[in-house]
């Protein structure tokens, strides 16, 4: 007997959005998309993204971003700033997103691919969620990210990496919890604080310094706004608070409650005492 429409549709059914995809229309995964001459990314030599006379192809760089745990949560802050070689490509761009109502995720890397795993792992939750009818488990949220990262390894091989970071609140556990990736989609849980980009190894210094036990929300949000205060002070390609331009990090927060940005009035008194307190002080480093 012929299968119906219906039967075909639960056959095929799956609970991640990204295996669907991969089986009927992978052009449309990030790491998907064909090169120009056609071929898989895979089959291109190692440097074919290259730019004119054989220079390496210049596109817009995500930096710096931190994450702590504070008490009763975890926190997450991205500078706005995007390089492209020796070159600002904006001040704007935004690196810290919620992946669903309980986790955060930020993004280092190749902006635009970064950007568009970022888009497919939050469908991807939002779609586990409708097909299982629950929230797929912090743990099961931090491997199907290294999954997407492992997808991306020829892309990176060719220059184009993403390395993100990602952080939620474990319900079941009551608690905040971090985690790192490297390029092969390989997954670290993280104690305390954590930071990736170029600025990190400076925010990292800050984090060292300024995290201590049970933090309050608010005085983590200083901790973040402080380390990133550090990297782009030694990092040409982290980006400061701008009172000029009225711009601030990107921070959030997640407890058992949810994920919610801090909003920028915050951000600006934060700041803005961060400033003053160092022009008092005189500091010069």
């Amino acid at each position: 007997m012929q299968e119906t429409t219906a039967n075909q549709v639960a056959a095929n059914a799956t609970s991640s959005f990204t295996a669907h995809l991969q089986r009927e229309r992978p052009d449309l995964l990030p790491f998907g998309q064909q090169p120009p001459g056609h071929l898989s990314v895979g089959q291109m030599p190692a440097g074919a993204f290259t730019g004119p006379a054989g220079a390496p192809l210049q596109v817009p760089h995500g930096t710096t971003i931190v994450t702590l745990t504070y008490a009763g949560g975890v926190l997450m802050a991205g500078d706005r700033r995007a390089t492209m070689g020796n070159v600002i490509a904006s001040r704007h761009i935004e690196k810290v997103f919620p992946a669903d109502q309980y986790s955060l995720l930020g993004i280092a890397g190749t902006a635009g691919i970064a950007l568009d795993i970022t888009r497919l792992f939050q469908v991807e939750l939002e779609h586990y969620e409708k097909i299982e009818g629950t929230l797929l488990s912090l743990d099961g949220k931090a491997n199907r990210l290294g999954a997407m990262i492992r997808g991306n390894l020829p892309m990176a091989m060719q220059g184009l990496a993403v390395v993100p970071l990602f952080a939620g609140f474990d319900r079941p556990a009551g608690l905040g919890r971090l985690f790192s990736y490297d390029v092969t989609g390989g997954r670290y849980e993280e104690q305390e604080h954590h930071t990736v980009g170029s600025g990190s190894v400076f925010a990292r210094g800050a984090l060292k310094k300024l995290w201590r036990p049970n933090l309050s929300e608010q005085d983590a949000v200083a901790v973040a706004v402080e380390a990133l205060y550090d990297a782009a002070d030694d990092d040409s390609a982290t980006g400061g608070p701008d009172p000029v331009r009225q711009l601030w990090p990107v921070v959030y927060r997640v407890n058992r409650t949810g994920a919610f940005r801090v909003p920028e009035r915050e951000l600006a008194a934060v700041a803005g005492s961060i400033i003053e307190s160092r022009a008092v002080a005189r500091r010069e480093a």
